[in-house]
């Protein structure tokens, strides 16, 4: 059986949809030949911790930790809840960036790079290199983000000659938030050069989307591989519908991802319609920026919103199939494109539609159309957007609202994991 060296930072209690990529890999991968040996930080800081995923790490698998030294413990005493707020990915708009604010973003930006994890590298190098060598590992795979992993394999690779596959959950330096870090020019060129290094010294890459394999394919001439995220089959029974006509968005709503026009249609149909009024009711899971609140506030749609915090991995899946609607909401850029939720996978197999709103030719919008899971708009389309909220609205009150998902077997974690698999045995 191949042995292969997992490096990740995040992992259980973390919570959110990094953590469950590669805790169901390494789940599945023994059915599929290969024998992970997982390494993540002793002592790590997560902004978000959900101990319920510690019930879901799977039997015999060989899990290693090593010291790591974490500013953001540091900053956290420093900056506050301004600091907690940008560890999460919540970055205000830079005219509502309080002065500790700026400060933490220009040190996280121009002083951590490529990130504040950038000190378990040396360390983990020198644990590592007797690690492979006892235990005669000769694949390593990195994941990120935080982007150091990756240049824990490039020393490992170069010193000791191992094969060394990158995974990246999300792009480096095209992702929405890495042009408000205040970077300097010199940290701009430190994280492109970094990010070269990365793309052509990894053996093979892997990456989530088809958008993020295209914009790799100009940077390097190494194989990339697309393997999405997914979903892990889950029979919950004796599920009973909201009783409102509810709008669920499940995950982190960061400042960018603020859709005026959706809320704006459904400020329109409360004072238009008070059926739908009497009925309407938004709810909010995740961190939600005060960008989204201050926005729901001023369009008036405060009163018909619940805002519940992180609520725990179970929740969210029970969540999924009591809402009437589910909200899919991506960044409105192009350099955002090939990012597809992870939520998306989940909400799957929900049965509920969805309603996704981002850039146009964004990847996850393929995904919707291919399954037969929800629609997609863009976000100037606010009359478009009401009339299918209007549509859903109709077959609520007739009790007929539902999808029928097509061809979704093809993303559950086992499926992904064959397929990871038989990379790994290029």
């Amino acid at each position: 059986m191949k042995k292969v060296l997992l490096i990740s930072y995040y992992w259980p209690p973390a919570g959110g949809p990094g953590v469950q990529r590669w805790l169901k890999f390494v789940t599945y991968l023994k059915d599929f030949g290969v024998e992970p040996i997982v390494y993540v930080p002793e002592n790590p800081t997560y902004p978000i911790v959900d101990k319920e995923l510690l019930n879901e790490l799977p039997n015999g698998i060989e899990i290693l930790k090593h010291q790591i030294f974490e500013p953001y413990a540091l900053a956290s005493k420093i900056g506050g809840k301004s600091s907690d707020t940008i560890s999460k990915g919540i970055i205000p708009p830079e005219k509502n960036q309080r002065c500790i604010q700026k400060v933490l973003l220009w040190v996280r930006g121009n002083l951590f790079i490529p990130d504040a994890r950038k000190y378990w590298v040396n360390p983990s190098v020198k644990f590592l290199a007797k690690v492979i060598e006892k235990k005669e590992i000769n694949t390593i795979i990195t994941t990120g983000p935080p982007h150091s992993m990756h240049l824990i394999g490039s020393i490992l690779k170069e010193r000791l000659n191992i094969e060394w596959i990158a995974d990246f959950r999300d792009p480096w330096t095209s992702i929405g938030y890495h042009k408000k870090l205040l970077l300097t020019k010199w940290a701009q060129k430190k994280h492109i050069d970094l990010e070269q290094l990365v793309l052509n010294s990894a053996d093979k890459i892997i990456v989530t989307s088809e958008g993020t394999k295209r914009e790799f394919t100009q940077k390097t001439t190494q194989p990339i591989y697309v393997v999405t995220n997914g979903f892990e089959p889950l029979q919950l029974h004796d599920i009973v519908l909201d009783t409102k006509f509810s709008m669920a968005h499940i995950g982190s709503l960061l400042s960018e991802r603020n859709p005026k026009n959706l809320w704006k249609a459904i400020a329109e149909l409360i004072q238009e319609n008070k059926i739908f009024e009497a009925n309407f009711e938004l709810k909010l899971a995740g961190v939600v920026s005060e960008t989204i609140l201050s926005t729901l506030k001023a369009i008036g749609l405060e009163k018909y919103t619940r805002i519940l915090g992180y609520v725990s991995h179970n929740e969210a899946q029970l969540m999924q199939r009591q809402s009437q609607v589910l909200l899919l909401i991506e960044i409105d850029s192009e350099e955002t494109k090939m990012i597809i939720p992870g939520k998306l996978f989940e909400y799957l197999q929900s049965n509920r539609p969805i309603l996704g709103i981002g850039r146009k030719g964004a990847d996850f919008s393929t995904i919707l159309k291919e399954t037969n899971t929800g629609v997609f708009y863009e976000y100037h389309e606010i009359e478009a957007i009401k009339k299918q909220l209007m549509s859903y609205f109709e077959l609520y009150l007739k009790g007929n609202l539902s999808v029928i998902p097509k061809h979704i077997e093809n993303y559950t974690r086992k499926s992904l994991t064959g397929k990871l698999a038989a990379i790994i045995k290029k």
